[in-house]
Parts: structure tokens; C-alpha cells; sequence
């Protein structure tokens, strides 16, 4: 079992769907959020974060899935009308913890950090990109099933309390999602909703979890860049769990 979800206004869907295992109920339910917005707001409003702020996170990255570029590009090409800035080939991630900013995370914090990731009890395991939802402020794959992501998220979690970094949102409000495209200015989401519409007949692609990487990010113009701290791979199939719901879905 993976940690329980709360609703959360702060969230996107705030309300998090029936079964995090079940791809048509979690595709769904993130379409139909999607379809409820009226207005987008503007992804870069957001104050704290400048160009010359650089924050420690855990993030999974894509550089080397062409299977999912060549898919993004797709639809990047069909949102071009809206004007909207598309994710670079190799800024696809989904985001999972937020660690701290690099000012607040001191080198024997980080060092224990690393050190305590050697022994992530988290199984790899696969995911599927639906195409394609969005939410206030970005186009966005749906990510499936939820459980393993939700279970990494806690293990990250976990490890940060342990290492004393500052932290991010509870798993209780994580909401998986992998970017597209980010909105840069308030608008009707009307014409959005409209377009991300007619691009939902494509299968998902499949994507193999098999480590995750703790990244110093930085926003570059209206894009994100980061450098990678250090790969930590995740345990072979077959290998035990000590974190409730980390090996639901490992293939």
C-alpha cells in the first residue's frame, strides 16, 4: 500500500483519484480536472524564484528515453499556435522532493544525504506517459500507476528528515506528472483545453524507473536546467522493501 493522499487546494487536481493503480481512473480523473479549469495562470509568476536561485531536489530524469522525446516533440509541435515554452529534450523529469535551497543545505547535510540514498529500499519499477491532461499553469502526460511514485516520494522523504535538509510538500499532497509545455501568461484555458484535447488517441509510452538523481536546479530563462549531485539506482526486482508501497509496480 502506498501512503495515503489528502485533498489539498494547494494541489493540482487537489483531490487526488479513487485508485492509484488503475490507468483509465487516474487518466481520467486528471483529464476531467483539467477540463474544470477556467483560467491558466502564468508558470513563471513565481516569487522566490530567480535565475540566481539554485535548489538541491530529487528528480527523475529522461535524457535517454527517444521513445518519449520523439512523443514530446509531437505535441510540442501541435501546441506551437499557443505559444506556450515547450520543455527541452533534456529537461524532461518528473519532480519528486524538494531537498532545500543550496544556501540552506549545508555540505555535511548533503554528504549524509547521499550517504543514507546508498541504501534506498525502493524496487525499480515501470510507468506509463499518457497523453495528455494539464494544469493551471502547464500541458502535462499523465503519469501511471501512481503507488511506486508515491512510495519513492515517501522514501525521499524519509531520507531527508533523517539528514536534517529543510524539506519539501508531505507525500500526502504529491501529485505525479511529467511537463510538456509551461503556460507563460494568464489566459481562458478554453483554447488550451481545446488543443490538448485532440492529442489524446496516442498510446502512453513506457518509462523504466531505475534510479533517481538528486540535482542542483536553477531556473534558465523559462526553462529549467540543473547539474547532477549524484545518480542513486534503485534496488533490482526481487530485492525486499523496507518502505510500505516503494515496490508496488516494480517490473
Amino acid at each position: 500500500m502506498a501512503p495515503e493522499l489528502a485533498v489539498d487546494p494547494r494541489a493540482f487536481p487537489c483531490a487526488p483519484p479513487a485508485d492509484l493503480d488503475d490507468p483509465r481512473v487516474i487518466v481520467e480523473h486528471d483529464w476531467q480536472a483539467f477540463r474544470a479549469v477556467d483560467r491558466m495562470k502564468n508558470h513563471w509568476d513565481r516569487p522566490g524564484w530567480s535565475e540566481h536561485q539554485h535548489t538541491y531536489y530529487w528528480m527523475l530524469t529522461f535524457a535517454d528515453a527517444t521513445a518519449l522525446v520523439r512523443r514530446t516533440e509531437h505535441y510540442q509541435g501541435a501546441l506551437e499556435p499557443l505559444n506556450m515554452d515547450p520543455v527541452p529534450a533534456d529537461g524532461l523529469h518528473v519532480t519528486m522532493v524538494r531537498i532545500g535551497a543550496t544556501e540552506l543545505v549545508t555540505p555535511p547535510q548533503l554528504q549524509r544525504l547521499v550517504d543514507l540514498a546508498q541504501h534506498l529500499p525502493v524496487i525499480k519499477f515501470r510507468i506509463l506517459a499518457h497523453p495528455l491532461a494539464g494544469s493551471r499553469g502547464a500541458v502535462r502526460f499523465s503519469l501511471t500507476p501512481w503507488s511506486p511514485l508515491v512510495g519513492l516520494h515517501a522514501a525521499l522523504s524519509t531520507l531527508g528528515a533523517q539528514a536534517g535538509v529543510p524539506g519539501g510538500k508531505p507525500t500526502s499532497t504529491f501529485r505525479p506528472h511529467l511537463g510538456v509545455a509551461y503556460n507563460n501568461a494568464e489566459r481562458s484555458a478554453a483554447p488550451v483545453i481545446d488543443v490538448v484535447s485532440q492529442l489524446r488517441s496516442l498510446p502512453p509510452v513506457a518509462l523504466d524507473v531505475t534510479s533517481v538523481d538528486l540535482v542542483k536546479l536553477r531556473r534558465q530563462g523559462r526553462t529549467y536546467r540543473w547539474e547532477t549531485v549524484r545518480t542513486v539506482p534503485l534496488r533490482p526486482a526481487g530485492t525486499a522493501s523496507a518502505v510500505p508501497g516503494a515496490g508496488a509496480g516494480a517490473q
